[in-house]
């Protein structure tokens, strides 16, 4: 994970860059349907914080964290709020949250450790709260340019959700890439509710 924060961090500009500005909207609404008005939601490493900034403006109470102290200072800036440095790791809030938004942000954690933090994640959700997250496609896991990468399918996340049987699975999809350039990856989505 280390080598994965040096990295954001050394290219947090051109990620943010890459990032930003894309058409999300459809996923971000998809997540929102399952919330009531002004819930409130973790954005559990947010990156540029172009989604908290989404959120906000549609009325939620958001939180935001992330483990890249470049992400923490921009996300601050464009979002107008503390986001706080964290580790996926390091969450210990129970019952606070009605929606955590991990977008493209836990996979970055090996399977063994995704499947703590799962938990943890459920730990702080309220009753019947709703996670959204999302895998690169595949069934790979390592290193590639830099950063650590878990990759999921369906099978392998039915898997894993064995394990740790908090979630009901509400929606799971595949999408290809929003970024200019990337349109031929594909992305596994999904929506889960804690138990």
């Amino acid at each position: 994970m280390d080598d994965t924060l040096q990295y954001y961090n050394q290219h947090a500009k051109a990620y943010v860059d890459s990032t930003r500005d894309v058409e999300f909207s459809q996923t971000q609404e998809r997540f929102l349907q399952y919330l009531e008005p002004g819930a409130r939601i973790l954005d559990f490493g947010c990156g540029s914080g172009r989604d908290t900034k989404y959120f906000r403006n549609r009325g939620f109470q958001v939180e935001a964290v992330d483990g890249s102290a470049e992400f923490v200072r921009i996300a601050s800036e464009y979002t107008g709020i503390n986001v706080r440095r964290m580790l996926f790791q390091d969450l210990d809030e129970v019952e606070c949250y009605d929606g955590i938004w991990a977008c493209s942000s836990i996979l970055h954690l090996p399977c063994a450790e995704l499947e703590v933090v799962l938990g943890k994640m459920a730990r702080a959700l309220r009753r019947r709260g709703i996670v959204y997250t999302s895998f690169k496609y595949g069934t790979e896991e390592g290193e590639r340019s830099g950063r650590y990468f878990t990759n999921m399918t369906e099978a392998k996340m039915a898997g894993l959700l064995e394990r740790i049987p908090v979630y009901d699975v509400e929606e799971m999809w595949v999408t290809f890439d929003v970024r200019p350039g990337r349109g031929d990856e594909r992305w596994l989505n999904m929506i889960l509710r804690k138990r």
